[in-house]
């Protein structure tokens, strides 16, 4: 009888465990250094708020870049000269208003940039981020990269294509123009904000710029080491 227990109770805890739902990963499945769930803000334009922060006057930028972003970033700093840090939530957008943005905070001596706890800075707003005089990425908060692509307008694409070979060679070629001047002005700023160019090519180049194939990882979350590394956030020295 005892046997017969002994199995009876361990067919029970099988048939509890297996109607248990699986627990949710904490990882991303196709990007594995990522979270699976990303703070990257508001799938809107970027907003510009400030707000008091463990006694500190901050400018809070949540959502999506676009070419507006410099000149507004630019006037919200002018007109608060309080300001000490820059807080970062945002999924990224124009690669070149990421930049300008970036040399802005840049021309404001010893302004920060901070990506806090469960807010996540991805593409273009790594190089809004790299402006910073300081720069934190406490821990929990993701500092996400990627390779830039010029291919994700698929309409466009399958336009070409339907066009013929004359049109996909020139889409190509404009792609591949593009690209080149784009790959240099990324060496060009990460040179001029003392930022490991290393990042290129170790991390972000490493990365496909299109999930394909059995590895469909398209995105890189680097940790804290990792933005020591790289120089993305330098350690602080005391005194």
């Amino acid at each position: 009888m005892r046997g017969r227990s002994r199995i009876a109770i361990s067919l029970a805890a099988c048939l509890t465990l297996a109607a248990a739902p699986a627990a949710k990963s904490k990882f991303d499945s196709e990007n594995p250094t990522c979270p699976a769930e990303s703070g990257w803000g508001a799938a809107q334009a970027i907003s510009l708020t400030t707000a008091t922060k463990g006694g500190k006057r901050v400018l809070i930028a949540d959502g999506i870049i676009e070419d507006s972003f410099p000149a507004r970033l630019k006037a919200a700093l002018d007109a608060d000269e309080r300001i000490e840090e820059i807080w970062l939530k945002s999924r990224g957008g124009d690669a070149r208003a990421g930049n300008a943005a970036g040399r802005i905070i840049r021309s404001f001596p010893g302004m920060a940039t901070r990506i806090p706890s469960g807010w996540t800075c991805f593409s273009s707003c790594n190089f809004v981020f790299m402006g910073g005089d300081r720069r934190f990425v406490d821990p929990g908060g993701v500092f996400m990269v990627h390779m830039f692509t010029h291919t994700s307008d698929r309409d466009m694409i399958d336009l070409s294509v339907g066009e013929g070979t004359e049109e996909t060679i020139k889409l190509i070629g404009e792609i591949e123009q593009s690209s080149a001047l784009l790959a240099s002005e990324d060496n060009d700023f990460l040179i001029r904000m003392g930022i490991s160019r290393k990042l290129l090519t170790d991390i972000m180049y490493k990365q496909q710029a299109v999930a394909s194939g059995a590895n469909r990882s398209t995105r890189y979350c680097l940790g804290q080491d990792e933005v020591r590394r790289y120089n993305v956030a330098p350690m602080e020295v005391d005194g």
